[in-house]
């Protein structure tokens, strides 16, 4: 038998062509690097700044911890580890990760008389690194875990939340350290002006604070960009007329008129609705690609008003939802992790399933009357269509 008859080199064939047919949507890709809150997002790069063999992804990660301890304020109060390991084990490792992608993508950029991206050299990035941005959401050491983080190139840029900053920029390890600035926070809510140097013009990060937040832990990241490479669903919601059911062939855009972005929401411990509803009002417009939001309700201590929220759960996710109407949902911050600690003793946790929590939402409010309970049927009646996606240790999701 041949080595092309080998039914595994066949089954590797296929599969890597699988693979290379999801990558030439020329879609942003979203990889789950552990059971818990961090993440990698590959952007595609505009056509213009691949067309010379530069590379095909613009790289961000988000609150790497991939192994080790995390421990917050003190080691008796509260010490953690994850109860599985993660799927990227090493800031190596996920370098590797994203030099396979750029050999996967290598077809999609080469032209005649031209280097392949897998050749060309790192423009764009950092000498040495495939990671463009590290983004912080918390200075807590799960989102912010040091000894992760300083086996990420120096030369990566850092944005992150304010005191995340200044904890970063105290390690004297990273030349460039940046605090996200609040969208809106400065005028017209306008992504173009989250777009600061060293990101490219085509990309902007902001943040989002909660009202009335007293442990500063209700907040979300907002990454935004334009690479002329339109969704599929985006292209489909734009060509629905209001209100008529029918849909309209799509008047063709100059690029340069066209500055809405796409967004990615990062949630990891859930923003009230209504603190996220300048979105949907911005200028240009902004289309929410993804939102990032937990499913689990975890307090800390005491009952009722008596307990500290600490991520909003699944009821909070399905009303930003709602404000949003984002492509995909998809689950994070919700992995049980192993420890120890005076914390474990006082925290409680609702773990539920999105099908759970809508099936709860719905017989809640069956039969039962209350403004309460009309505004669950509404914001479960329009989250019918809802794309849920729940990505595990190690999985990846082309975002069309």
């Amino acid at each position: 038998m041949s080595n092309d008859d080998d039914p595994s080199a066949q089954l590797h064939t296929e599969l890597r062509a699988a693979v290379q047919a999801a990558l030439s949507t020329r879609r942003p890709i979203l990889h789950h690097l552990n059971a818990d809150t961090s993440w990698f997002l590959q952007i595609p790069r505009p056509e213009s700044a691949v067309r010379h063999g530069g590379r095909f992804y613009y790289n961000i990660l988000i609150d790497p911890w991939f192994r080790g301890t995390q421990t917050d304020f003190v080691a008796w109060f509260s010490l953690q580890w994850h109860a599985t390991p993660s799927a990227v084990g090493s800031i190596a490792e996920l370098e590797e990760l994203a030099g396979e992608m750029e050999i996967l993508t290598s077809g999609l950029r080469k032209e005649s008389g031209r280097k392949s991206n897998a050749t060309a050299e790192y423009d764009g990035g950092s000498q040495g690194t495939l990671i463009d941005a590290v983004v912080i959401s918390h200075e807590f050491t799960d989102h912010c875990h040091k000894d992760t983080l300083l086996e990420v190139c120096p030369d990566v840029p850092v944005f992150a939340t304010v005191h995340a900053a200044k904890l970063i920029a105290s390690w004297g390890h990273f030349r460039t350290v940046t605090t996200i600035d609040v969208f809106g926070a400065h005028g017209e809510p306008d992504w173009r002006g989250t777009s600061i140097p060293p990101l490219p013009a085509w990309i902007g990060i902001s943040r989002l604070l909660q009202k009335h937040d007293l442990g500063k832990l209700h907040s979300a990241l907002m990454i935004t960009f334009n690479n002329r490479h339109v969704s599929i669903r985006s292209k489909a919601n734009k060509a629905s007329a209001p209100g008529s059911g029918h849909v309209r062939h799509l008047e063709p855009v100059p690029p340069n008129e066209d500055e809405t972005a796409e967004a990615i929401i990062y949630t990891p411990h859930g923003i009230s609705s209504s603190d996220v509803s300048l979105i949907p009002q911005a200028s240009p417009a902004i289309h929410v690609l993804a939102l990032l939001h937990g499913l689990h309700n975890v307090r800390l201590g005491g009952i009722g008003r008596a307990a500290m929220q600490i991520n909003l759960g699944a009821r909070n996710g399905l009303e930003a939802q709602r404000v949003l109407n984002a492509d995909y949902w998809i689950g994070t911050h919700d992995e049980i992790k192993e420890g120890r600690g005076l914390v474990g003793w006082l925290l409680r946790r609702d773990d539920v399933s999105y099908q759970d929590a809508t099936a709860q939402g719905w017989k809640a409010k069956d039969g039962k009357a209350g403004k309460k309970n009309a505004q669950l049927s509404e914001v479960l009646g329009d989250l019918e269509g809802t794309n849920w996606v729940e990505l595990r240790n190690g999985e990846s999701k082309v975002l069309v």
